[in-house]
């Protein structure tokens, strides 16, 4: 049972809004994808993002041996979008059937319909506790088209997941 200071934490956790992104990876199994909140830029100097992937989700199964990932900068226009890769989960549907993509170094999908991506080399993964981080080197960065703002965490936060954390 959580102590009070976890459901006070948790409580204030929800209450935030940050931006929401997508992250893809490509490995034997093939490409997969999902939602992701946890994720920061963690250096300037060299540039550095940190993105978290749930332990639960095929995506951290994939991106376990992956040598790159993307990360997908999504803007409201693109809900739909976060719903396919958010609230479904690649154990049982195909993702990428249903959105336009298109594989990037090393086989890593990117999506189309995005307000901008980049793709990270894994310079490190760090086990924290139901989700790793994995600490990338940004290789390459393309901008896409901006809708009316970015997609965050209060836009989502209804979606039921499709996996559990």
């Amino acid at each position: 049972m959580p102590d009070i200071a976890e459901e006070d934490f948790n409580t204030l956790a929800g209450s935030l809004d940050y931006p929401m992104f997508v992250v893809t990876a490509a490995g034997d199994a093939g490409p997969a994808g999902c939602l992701v909140g946890f994720a920061t830029q963690c250096s300037i100097a060299p540039p550095r993002f940190m993105v978290w992937l749930s332990k639960n989700n095929r995506t951290y199964g994939v991106a376990r041996d992956a040598p790159v990932l993307a990360v997908h900068v999504l803007d409201r226009d693109a809900a739909a979008l976060a719903e396919l890769f958010g609230a479904r989960t690649g154990h049982d549907t195909d993702k990428f059937a249903q959105c336009s993509w298109r594989p990037g170094p090393a086989g890593v999908p990117l999506l189309d319909e995005v307000a901008a991506l980049f793709v990270g080399h894994v310079l490190e993964r760090h086990d924290t506790g139901d989700h790793v981080g994995f600490l990338l080197r940004p290789t390459s960065v393309q901008l896409g088209h901006r809708g009316d703002g970015l997609l965050t965490f209060q836009d989502v936060r209804d979606l039921e997941p499709g996996h559990r954390a």
